[in-house]
This record gives C-alpha cells, sequence and structure tokens, in this order.
C-alpha cells in the first residue's frame, strides 16, 4: 500500500497489484498518420504518435480512473503556504527501458527539456510557471514557481509530458526510451510499429506480450480494419457506425463521456475575421444541438466555445443558442450586408469533420455565411491545412482547464491556433494561476471562459462522448477517458 498526496493536501492510499500470468498475445492498434513521415516519438514534438509514447513512457502524475492526480513516477507531493514550491517524492527502483536507473537528474533532464524555448515543444505553455527545477536527492524533485499555482500537479498528467532519461533529447525521437509498461523494437511511423512487455515495469509485467500500433490515416479504413479483425480497439467509432459493432457478439461497445472537441477555427488575424463581430456571427450561426444530433447521433455535450471539460471544477455555464438574425446585423454592422464566403479545410483523419463541415454549411448559409468545404489528404492535413488556413477543422484531447485556455488562446502559446491576441483574456488567467483561493480562482476561470465567448475565434460546438470499440478477445481494458486507460493491464485471449 502506498500513499500520496493530492493537490489539496489530502493522503490517498494505492494499492499497487501487478499482473500475475505471463504476459501473452498480441493487442493491435491503429494511429492515423496525422503528421505523415514527420511522425515520431518524442513526447514533446508537434509529430509525436501519443498512441505510441503512452505505452513506452511514464509520468511524473496520471490521471485516476476518475481523472484525480494519482502517483506514477512521483509517489507523493506536496507545496508551501503560498503555493510558489513543490516537492515531489520520486518512485524507487525504476529502470528505463535501457536498463538505466531513473532518478531526479532525469527528472530535471525532462522537465528542463520541455521548458527550453530553442526546442519550441507545444508542451511548454503547460510548464510555463517553473522558474527552476532542483534535484533535492536522487529521489525528490522541487519545482520553483514564478507565481503561487495551486494545480500544479493537474499540469504534470499532461500526456506529453513523459520522463526520458537525461541526455537523451537527439535520439529520443527514434528510441523512445522510457520507463512504460512496453518497450520499443521497432519504429516505423507509416506502417507497423512493435512493442514488447517490459518485465520490469514497476507495477508488474504487463498482460499482453506485444503491441502492434498501425499508420492508417483514414478512419473509415480505421474502422474497417477493426471489423476485418486487424486491429483491436478504435476509438473514432462515430455514431453512424454503431450499428456495425452494438448487436455483434465480436465486439465490445461503450460509450465514454470526454472532454476531448471537435470544432471550426477562424483565425483571428485573417479578414474578414480580425473583426470580432464576424467571428461573433460566424459561431452565432451554429445551431449546437443540432450539431450534436447531426454529426456526433447525440453522443456530445454542447460546449458554447469553451475548451474547458463539461466535469472540469472550473467549467463555465454558458448559454449558446443560434440566433441568426443576430448573425446578420453583426455582419452588416461589420461592412458585409451580403454575407461573407468561406472556405472550411478538412480531411477524413477524423471521421466526424466532413460532416460537422457538411452540417454547419446548411446552417450558416441562413445567415449569409456561404461555405465552401475544402478536403485535403489525411496525411498532409496538419502541416498544410491547420494553422495554415484561414478556416480549418480542429480537434483536441481534454486538459485541465488551466492548461486549455493556455495552451490554445494565450497570445504567446505556439498552439495557439487561431492566431487570438487579447491582453484582457491573458491578464484573466495570469490572476486565476496566482490566486489560492479555489472559489475566487474558479470565478477567475469562469470569466475568462465567458470573455473566449464574446470574443473568440474558434467554434466548439460540443465536447465528445467517444464510442469505444473492442474486439471481444480483449479483456481488462479501462474504458475511461483515453489518458487514463491503463495499457498494462490489458490481456487478449
Amino acid at each position: 500500500m502506498k500513499k500520496l498526496l493530492t493537490a489539496t493536501g489530502v493522503i490517498l492510499a494505492m494499492t499497487v497489484t501487478s499482473v500475475m500470468a505471463a504476459p501473452s498475445g498480441t493487442f493491435r492498434q491503429a494511429h492515423e498518420l496525422g503528421f505523415g513521415s514527420s511522425s515520431s516519438l518524442d513526447p514533446i514534438s508537434k509529430g509525436r504518435v501519443f498512441q505510441i509514447t503512452e505505452k513506452i513512457m511514464s509520468r511524473l502524475v496520471r490521471p485516476d480512473t476518475t481523472g484525480k492526480p494519482s502517483a506514477d513516477l512521483a509517489v507523493s507531493w506536496s507545496a508551501n503556504s503560498d503555493a510558489t514550491e513543490w516537492t515531489f517524492k520520486l518512485r524507487e527502483g525504476v529502470k528505463f527501458h535501457d536498463g538505466s536507473s531513473f532518478g531526479s537528474e532525469d527528472v530535471l533532464y525532462s522537465i528542463n527539456r520541455v521548458l527550453d524555448p530553442e526546442i519550441k515543444s507545444p508542451a511548454r505553455s503547460a510548464l510555463k510557471m517553473i522558474d527552476k527545477v532542483e534535484a533535492v536527492d536522487e529521489s525528490t524533485v522541487k519545482f520553483s514557481l514564478s507565481t503561487p499555482f495551486a494545480d500544479m500537479p493537474l499540469q504534470l498528467m499532461d500526456y506529453r509530458i513523459r520522463m526520458i532519461p537525461e541526455g537523451s533529447g537527439d535520439t529520443i525521437a527514434m528510441t523512445g526510451i522510457g520507463t512504460g509498461p512496453f518497450k520499443l523494437v521497432k519504429f516505423d511511423a507509416e506502417g507497423v510499429t512493435k512493442l514488447v512487455a517490459n518485465m520490469d515495469y514497476y507495477e508488474g509485467a504487463p498482460g499482453v506480450a506485444e503491441m502492434e500500433i498501425i499508420g492508417i490515416g483514414d478512419g473509415q479504413a480505421r474502422v474497417q480494419a477493426l471489423l476485418g479483425g486487424q486491429i483491436d480497439f478504435e476509438n473514432t467509432v462515430t455514431n453512424l457506425q454503431r450499428p456495425m459493432f452494438e448487436n455483434s457478439p465480436k465486439f465490445t461497445l461503450t460509450a465514454v463521456p470526454t472532454g476531448n472537441w471537435r470544432g471550426l477555427v477562424f483565425r483571428t488575424d485573417q479578414e474578414p475575421f480580425t473583426d470580432v463581430r464576424v467571428r461573433q456571427a460566424v459561431r452565432m450561426a451554429a445551431d449546437r444541438n443540432e450539431l450534436v444530433q447531426l454529426v456526433m447521433g447525440g453522443g456530445g455535450v454542447v460546449a458554447c466555445d469553451t475548451p474547458v471539460k463539461p466535469d472540469d471544477q472550473y467549467r463555465a455555464a454558458i448559454e449558446c443558442p443560434q440566433d441568426i438574425e443576430g448573425a446578420k446585423k453583426l455582419l452588416a454592422d461589420a461592412g458585409y450586408p451580403n454575407g461573407i464566403d468561406v472556405e472550411v479545410y478538412v480531411a477524413t483523419l477524423e471521421p466526424t469533420w466532413p460532416k460537422l463541415a457538411e452540417a454547419y454549411q446548411q446552417q450558416a448559409a441562413r445567415a449569409g455565411i456561404r461555405v465552401t468545404i475544402k478536403q485535403v489528404p489525411s496525411d498532409g492535413f496538419w502541416k498544410e491545412a491547420w494553422m495554415k488556413k484561414t478556416v480549418a477543422a480542429t480537434r483536441w484531447n481534454e486538459r485541465p482547464a488551466d492548461q486549455a485556455l493556455h495552451e490554445i488562446y494565450l497570445s504567446t502559446a505556439k498552439w495557439n491556433e487561431s492566431f487570438y491576441k487579447d491582453e484582457g483574456f491573458d491578464a484573466l488567467l495570469g490572476k486565476a494561476r496566482r490566486e489560492l483561493d479555489f472559489d475566487k480562482r474558479k470565478a477567475l476561470y469562469v470569466q475568462a471562459q465567458e470573455h473566449l465567448h464574446q470574443t473568440a475565434g474558434t467554434l466548439i460546438p460540443y465536447h465528445v462522448t467517444k464510442l469505444y470499440a473492442l474486439n471481444s478477445r480483449v479483456k481488462n481494458f479501462d474504458m475511461v477517458v483515453n489518458e487514463a486507460i491503463r495499457w498494462h493491464k490489458i490481456t487478449v485471449e
């Protein structure tokens, strides 16, 4: 039995169990080739293949199956009175896949690498409040922050912030050395990547002997691969595809509410979306409840343009009914009495994007917003369309409120996909991080979301309730958000 401190100082107990049987069988999963030949095993790179890194590398803190911070490579944590210093005790006796020992110097290296502005990691915005990381001893690290921050453990749950060996930055993109439950045998981003069980994993040997992660760019092709037995798991199944799986004894189908979202980005640095009235109009024209039904078959929660997940403690309660007449007036006031023409770029790597664009096209037409849909190849979407075209589809995995708001909308954020620059919004986030009183901190995060609702350039119609389709031969699979799945627990028959 191990004890750990939560961010609120509550001591929790965690029993570490091991899979007793020897690993056997092969589990197969697809990834979508979103970065093509630029795909990487560097967890903090833009092109990281998280379907691989999540299985070979560990975090300091991971979410438990309810989403709360729990022990991974750190077993406990505590803060000083004003939350400007956080001390983390590390798990002892852990080995990297190359046989070297994990310790505080590896944490310093991994975190400082994220913070290095020369590396330009998209994950940097999650940790920018860290001024210094120190090794107190081999199994203790201390984070000194530039501002009080009561939610530091939440930031370290980021699915990209994985611990790698000291000095491995130049080679990690291909070697993938970590401390996770599986070890890399062969990396082939556009083919089949092979992993084997890490028999020295700190929670015991995994349940399966091998994993294969297969590059399949098209969403429909991934579903067909699952139906045909080439892969065992897919989490981009749409409600329209539900009948293929729900009545078959060959599959298990489960709905999993998430903070993941899909949407359309209107770049605020490009005409006509430099005008806040136009940005309001293109979002006001959307009927979000109808989009949930048409695109997701009811499998979603209306988001009202906030990236903060529905069950987050800081989620704002915002109403966003469709208002066609209001959208027309805003466009006219902005100098577009005859409406505007918009090209929206999508790809089939996310199966619901084309349907979302088509449904929005029909809705927006009533407000004089004439949408033309441009479909581009899946393997080039992230490099050639996203953050390049004036309007493009987007998607994000769930993040804690502070991280989502910083990473997607802060003026200086690397992945500020809408090129949103708002000093008032930035100031609200800064105040929220410094506020130690929970109720006051929540009020600031709510105010920031309300500010976005008035001024942002991103249409976030809903958060996704994902359908997990699983081959029935797979057992002990956590039906929770992807970031919390315990991959070492899986077995196959």
